[in-house]
Parts: structure tokens; sequence; C-alpha cells
């Protein structure tokens, strides 16, 4: 019994597993309490950086946790897509999937590598540890959605002697 799973796919499917649940938590925990939530270990680096670079105000260091959760939402929308569609075996073989994964992992790369260039410009090595692993799993499975293509369609194998066939013109015939 063969399965039409690609590495990709089933990848992406771990990853969900783990970013959803928590991006999800420390997501929300930054809605129900910003400046409470923004100082905690997932996100100290970005409230370094706010409270130290940009020097904003109250209402302003809470705009920026807000737009962090935001952004940790993005990701957790787009793997939650990516999980409803590869529910559908025809989606999944045919690659359908793959502009959700890779939204989420282009915005969660983006995110993961910002937070982990502040928590090593402020020292923070349990962030930065969180940080650089989560960037490394992202762009490795980034790395294998790249690599690997789609399964052909049944209705029209390709075959080498085919592809490597002139195309016929109408002055050809």
């Amino acid at each position: 019994m063969s399965t039409n799973w690609r590495i990709s796919s089933f990848n992406g499917a771990l990853l969900a597993a783990y970013f959803i649940p928590t991006w999800t938590i420390i997501a929300f925990r930054i809605i129900t309490s910003p400046i409470h939530g923004f100082y905690e270990r997932p996100n100290v680096s970005a409230a370094l950086f706010v409270s130290d670079y940009l020097q904003l105000a109250a209402t302003g260091t809470v705009r920026a946790a807000w737009l962090l959760a935001l952004g940790r939402l993005t990701v957790v929308a787009f793997f939650a897509i990516f999980v409803v569609l590869i529910s559908r075996p025809a989606v999944r073989k045919a690659g359908g999937c793959d502009e959700a994964l890779g939204m989420a992992l282009g915005i969660g790369s983006l995110i993961s590598f910002a937070l982990m260039v502040m928590a090593a410009h402020f020292g923070e090595a349990a962030a930065l540890k969180l940080h650089a692993t989560e960037l490394l799993l992202l762009l490795g499975t980034a790395i294998v959605l790249t690599v690997e293509r789609p399964a052909p369609s049944q209705a029209q194998p390709m075959t080498h002697a085919l592809a490597l066939e002139q195309p016929e013109l109408l002055h050809n015939r």
C-alpha cells in the first residue's frame, strides 16, 4: 500500500503541529496582557529592542507588541490553511498546498530571524536558542519544499522522449 505523502507535506504537517499551538499561545498572551506578554522569553528580544532603540511610550509599546502578535497569528493562519489543504489527497499530491506552506515559512522565517538577531544583540541566550531553532526548522522545510516537486499527474505522464521532441508547428506538417 503506497502513500501519497510528499516529504515537504509531512514536514509541513509536523511544523504546523508545533507552530500552531505554540505561536497561538504566545500571541494570545500578548493580546490579553500586552506589556507582560511582550516581556516573556519568546518576545523579550523584541521588547528590549523597542524599549532601548525606539523609545516608545506605553501605547507605542503596546502597538508594537500587538503587531508582533499579529505577525505570529498570520503565520498560524497560513499553517492552519495548509493543514486543511493537505487533508485532501488530490490537493496534497498535486502540490496545491505549497503556497500556504510557503507563506507560513516565509513570514515565520522573517519573524524568527529578526527576533534571533535582536536576541543576539541583547545577549539573551535562551531566546537566541529558541529563535535559532525555529529558524532552522523553517528554513529546512523551505529547502525541502523548494527541491521537491509534486508528482506528475496520471492523465499526462511526462516521458523523456516527449520532452526532447521538437514542437510540431503548422509549416512542419
